[in-house]
């Protein structure tokens, strides 16, 4: 595998025009499908799309890539079909992560994301657990708008099962991630099974969902939904590089956050497989530790490098996106999109947040 990686970059990789395009059409219909009635709990999904700050404030832009529905809705356009009627679905795939994040925050105690306080760090994890459920509930709601899309009963049916079953599978996946915190018997392949879940579902439903409403064609839809699966694991490999060695400035989180919280992401896990005698000894031990000092990352840091981490997980990454572009690739598409969801997989390979 011969990956472009630069291993000290310091320059922030920008994001695609294609993954910008439909930005200000989804947060439209994004704030939309929140109501604004003056509840209080609609003020902390507010707060969790991005649009205000802790006082209330309008906030100028959102800070997601929205990379789920905006793979809905390029693979919907690039299979034939058109930005409209695959729109309801893209905004619930949206809602469903954000929905995630706010849950996931709470269980894995994270204070900040997008380098600002998280929800239940500003309003407490009970008020929080409440805001997300809203949110879950308001993006299942909006999946009837699916059916009046001139859609027959039969695909809207199966774009609300898809849906439900990558949901599904995403919190299933995020047990398993709780599960295996301070485990040292998780392998590759257990860890390759939690990631198509708890990363992989809705990443994959985006674009099984979007070629399935764009050609409505199984087979076609079958190859995207595979693609989507190699982008689920070139997302969360490198979000895992990026837990342990990306800059402070760029993620918002300390160097090697991830082994502060003993997270088995892929380094820690590869890392484990390879090596042997004081260096596994130790490195277990720190995992089983309370509390996680700075000269324990280091340790880690170092023990990582012996046998050469970081390159092996970015070259992990690097297959998973040639994989998808050579899926895309076998099928017939329109060119344009085509050329955006490649580059958004090329972007997902550097990006530095």
């Amino acid at each position: 595998m011969n990956s472009s990686y630069k291993k000290n970059r310091s320059d922030k990789v920008p994001i695609p025009h294609s993954l910008l395009r439909y930005r200000e059409l989804l947060d439209d219909s994004l704030r939309l499908s929140v109501p604004n009635c003056g509840n209080s709990v609609y003020k902390l999904l507010e707060y969790a799309m991005g649009w205000i700050d802790e006082d209330g404030r309008p906030v100028s832009k959102s800070k997601g890539k929205a990379l789920r529905p905006t793979l809905c809705l390029l693979s919907s356009v690039a299979s034939g079909g058109t930005i409209q009627s695959a729109l309801p679905a893209a905004v619930a795939l949206e809602l469903i992560h954000n929905f995630s994040l706010i849950h996931d925050d709470i269980q894995d105690k994270d204070k900040i994301r997008h380098h600002r306080r998280t929800v239940w760090a500003v309003w407490g994890n009970s008020k929080a657990l409440v805001a997300g459920d809203v949110l879950k509930i308001i993006a299942d709601r909006s999946l009837t708008d699916v059916k009046d899309k001139g859609l027959n009963s039969i695909i809207s049916n199966r774009i609300n099962g898809l849906l439900t079953e990558a949901y599904l599978e995403m919190i299933e996946g995020q047990y398993l991630d709780l599960d295996y915190e301070r485990r040292t018997d998780v392998g590759i392949s257990n860890y390759l099974d939690m990631v198509s879940r708890k990363t992989g579902a809705l990443i994959r439903s985006s674009m099984n969902i979007g070629a399935l409403l764009g050609s409505e064609d199984d087979s076609v839809a079958d190859t995207f939904r595979k693609c989507g699966s190699a982008v689920g694991y070139l997302f969360q490999v490198r979000d895992d590089i990026l837990g342990i060695w990306g800059q402070e400035t760029l993620t918002g989180k300390p160097v090697g956050s991830d082994i502060r919280r003993r997270k088995n992401t892929f380094p820690v896990v590869y890392t484990i497989s390879k090596i042997g005698g004081s260096d596994k000894r130790e490195l277990l031990h720190i995992y089983q530790k309370d509390n996680i000092d700075d000269n324990d990352v280091q340790s880690v840091l170092e023990i990582m490098d012996k046998v050469d981490t970081r390159s092996y997980a970015q070259d992990f990454a690097q297959s998973c996106r040639d994989d998808a572009v050579k899926l895309l690739s076998s099928v017939n598409l329109v060119t344009k999109p085509h050329k955006d969801l490649v580059d958004i997989f090329n972007f997902l390979l550097v990006r530095e947040n």
